[in-house]
């Protein structure tokens, strides 16, 4: 099985890192969180890998293309420009790595890589996000729900502090750090999906936005499922999601580390 990675996007709203890199390579650890990502579905024996690169889509290629010299040890000779590879510290992965385009929205981006998934079940996720996501376990209840596609549901916690107040004395009754959100579940980017999927996004319509039609068609004809994760998971938007991230990984409690 296969599962596709979104990577083209321009990732503004953390232009401090992708004026110069894409998104998808921004690092956690010294690793693009891409890497991590892949780590993830890596440890659950999805090693096949196909990445839909736009925005900046070189520096991904180049990454991978130098990947296995860059994590092993070496001997270069230069009397004849010879290398003898030593020690292998790389990943047992296959990468097909797809330019499909600059512009391409989301739908556009999935219906250009059809031919490399071919008539299978595959995986799809976007490329700016880690959890701790069991996803064998997402595999198995998309199998028994019979789904065209299954989505990872995950209701956020708030982002402030919530204060129960009694309006007759303005005392507080009770206070919770981090309560939920707004009490509603959404869609935390991480899909089982069947090879029909791609009949619900049109041919050659770059424009095509997963989210939207295709999404909102599969769950109007009742073919979505929805596992819902209590576990760990979380965006990298802005800056601070990057810096809360590498504060994880580096302090040792990076709950995504389930390899």
């Amino acid at each position: 099985m296969k599962a596709v990675i979104l990577a083209g996007g321009f990732g503004s709203r953390l232009s401090e890192e992708t004026t110069v890199i894409p998104k998808p390579m921004v690092e956690i650890g010294g690793k693009p969180i891409l890497w991590h990502i892949m780590k993830i579905y890596s440890h659950y024996g999805i090693k096949d890998f196909v990445v839909c690169c736009g925005y900046k889509q070189y520096i991904i290629k180049e990454y991978f293309a130098n990947y296995f010299r860059h994590n092993c040890d070496m001997t270069v000779d230069l009397s004849d420009n010879s290398i003898a590879i030593h020690d292998n510290h790389s990943e047992d992965w296959k990468v097909t790595l797809v330019d499909t385009g600059l512009n391409t929205m989301t739908g556009g981006r999935i219906k250009r890589i059809q031919k490399y998934v071919g008539n299978e079940r595959f995986l799809l996720t976007y490329g700016d996000g880690v959890t701790d996501l069991d996803v064998a376990d997402t595999i198995k209840a998309h199998e028994q729900a019979r789904a065209t596609l299954s989505l990872t549901a995950y209701k956020p916690v708030g982002k402030f502090g919530m204060l129960d107040i009694d309006m007759t004395n303005n005392r507080v009754k009770s206070f919770l750090e981090k309560p939920d959100g707004d009490g509603n579940w959404i869609n935390a980017g991480f899909f089982v999906c069947e090879p029909e999927v791609f009949n619900y996004i049109p041919e050659n319509d770059d424009t095509c936005v997963f989210e939207k039609n295709p999404l909102e068609q599969i769950a109007t004809e009742g073919k979505m499922f929805a596992y819902k994760h209590h576990g760990f998971w979380k965006p990298m938007d802005i800056l601070r999601d990057n810096l809360e991230l590498n504060e994880m990984w580096n302090s040792g409690k990076a709950p995504w580390k389930v390899w």
